[in-house]
């Protein structure tokens, strides 16, 4: 089934009755789901810069220490799409304060841990509670905000506070860890979690879910994850393995989505609906967005290296340096997104933020070894955070529009599994253009420091080139039709 599509990004009607509202007010109910995104983007952030004294202290190997961060992100990429759907069905608050309390306790358990397994298994039960909150926020939001308008100011509201999350990620991971240690990295969440908790269970109004019996698809459920956290493992840890190896994972991931896909297709009560991907606008949005995320991740962390190996910048410096492009995402989001979204479209404020971003990333592909901060980063970070500011709540409409409210926590799963698979991809191929070009220049008797900084102007060409193919599929995919079909 095609579902209507238009500038306002209106969603289907549902062939579900909504459940009842409760006496809170829908922007009370934004602000605890904020607060849980918040949580959770502060750490994807903060473990990054921590990492050097998380290696002394507990003596990880460099290969060793990639799987504080990787443990995370094959559990939360696997799962989003498998609890987005269970929010669907069991209640998607109950999803979101299980989720809550799950990430919270893993955060306490990863701030005491004192050995490497510890810490790694933790970290892995953080991706598993952090996929739990994360994947039912945004069908959360749309069941809120049903007017169009309205829920264009919330998702711009909710976008901001995800963009200040993380420059606050990157400003704590290097002020706690100079000022007292790396344990509390993780131990923060702790009293943001306790009272975000406390909250959703007295603001969230309840939902019931639609029952297990209509999409408890077991066998499917195993093969989606398997694929999901074969996909992220695959990509996150291809400069391990060689490309043999890297094939054989990546064809062992594409056989277990077919599996999946055919499972669905024949299964009386699928755990995915093969219909939602029939929306023209939500399988193109999901698509523009993780082309987007796999640009932008390029200049989340190939920018922090820029500004630590070449320019010389310390850790908390450095989070420093990253403010002022979250700033300008949080007050153009909350100023002006929803407006233009109201005055001139989803559509045509996505190409103009697409424009944007990649006009942003070529600027950072003439990066010079011996460049100034002002007059070589800082103008195209506000590049980069104008175009996000007006990218992001656009795309964001556009995807979760596209689906019927009985399907908006699996939607919602998709969205995030999407920026996870995105983030993943574009981190590794952009790092590893960047050590290879290095590499090459040195073994040829370059400059360490000039060789170092051309590995990082091919990585931002290369981001902007994907961020230019974002533009090119939203320009050609997600133009609305004059039949609104």
């Amino acid at each position: 089934m095609s579902h209507a599509v238009s500038e306002v990004n209106t969603p289907a009607p549902s062939r579900r009755s909504p459940a009842p509202r409760g006496t809170a007010s829908p922007w009370a109910s934004l602000a605890v789901l904020s607060s849980g995104l918040l949580m959770t983007i502060i750490d994807g952030n903060i473990v990054t810069v921590a990492m050097p004294a998380i290696q002394a202290d507990l003596g990880f190997s460099a290969a060793g220490l990639a799987w504080v961060v990787n443990a995370y992100l094959i559990a939360f990429g696997g799962l989003l799409l498998l609890v987005g759907r269970l929010g669907d069905l069991v209640g998607r608050k109950r999803m979101f304060v299980a989720g809550l309390g799950l990430f919270t306790l893993a955060s306490v358990l990863c701030g005491v841990a004192t050995d490497q397994g510890v810490l790694v298994a933790a970290r892995a039960l953080q991706g598993v509670g952090g996929a739990m909150t994360s994947a039912v926020v945004l069908g959360m939001l749309v069941a809120l905000f049903p007017e169009p308008r309205e829920r264009a100011r919330a998702i711009a509201v909710f976008s901001a506070v995800g963009a200040a999350g993380g420059a606050l990620g990157t400003f704590l991971g290097g002020a706690l860890t100079e000022a007292l240690n790396w344990h509390w990295i993780f131990l923060i969440n702790l009293p943001i979690g306790a009272v975000a908790l406390v909250a959703a269970v007295r603001v969230l109004d309840n939902d019931r879910g639609s029952g297990l019996g209509q999409g408890a698809d077991y066998p499917g459920a195993a093969l989606i994850t398997g694929a999901l956290m074969l996909t992220v493992y695959t990509i996150v840890t291809a400069a391990e393995h060689s490309t043999a190896v890297t094939v054989v994972l990546a064809v062992g991931a594409l056989l277990l989505y077919a599996a999946f896909a055919l499972r669905q297709a024949r299964a009386k009560k699928p755990l995915l609906r093969l219909r939602l991907f029939r929306s023209r606008v939500l399988t193109g949005a999901n698509a523009v967005q993780m082309l987007m995320i796999a640009g932008m991740y390029g200049f989340q962390y190939i920018g922090a290296l820029y500004l630590q190996r070449v320019l010389g910048f310390g850790e908390l410096r450095t989070g420093v340096a990253f403010l002022p492009a979250p700033i300008a995402i949080g007050v153009l989001m909350l100023g002006l997104s929803a407006k233009v979204i109201g005055r001139f479209g989803a559509h045509r404020t996505l190409l103009a933020g697409l424009a944007l971003i990649t006009s942003g990333l070529a600027l950072l592909g003439r990066l010079p070894a011996d460049g100034s901060y002002v007059l070589d980063v800082l103008p195209a970070m506000l590049l980069l955070g104008a175009g996000f500011a007006a990218a992001m709540p656009a795309v964001t409409g556009l995807a979760m529009g596209g689906a019927e409210e009985e399907d908006a926590g699996l939607a919602s799963g998709l969205f995030n599994t999407t920026q996870v698979v995105g983030g993943s991809l574009g981190l590794a191929v952009l790092t590893t253009l960047a050590a290879s070009r290095t590499e090459s220049l040195t073994g040829r008797g370059a400059d360490a420091l000039a060789a170092t900084a051309d590995g990082y102007r091919l990585a931002f060409w290369v981001a902007a080139g994907i961020a230019a193919a974002g533009l090119a599929l939203a320009a050609a995919i997600l133009r609305p039709s004059r039949d609104g079909q």
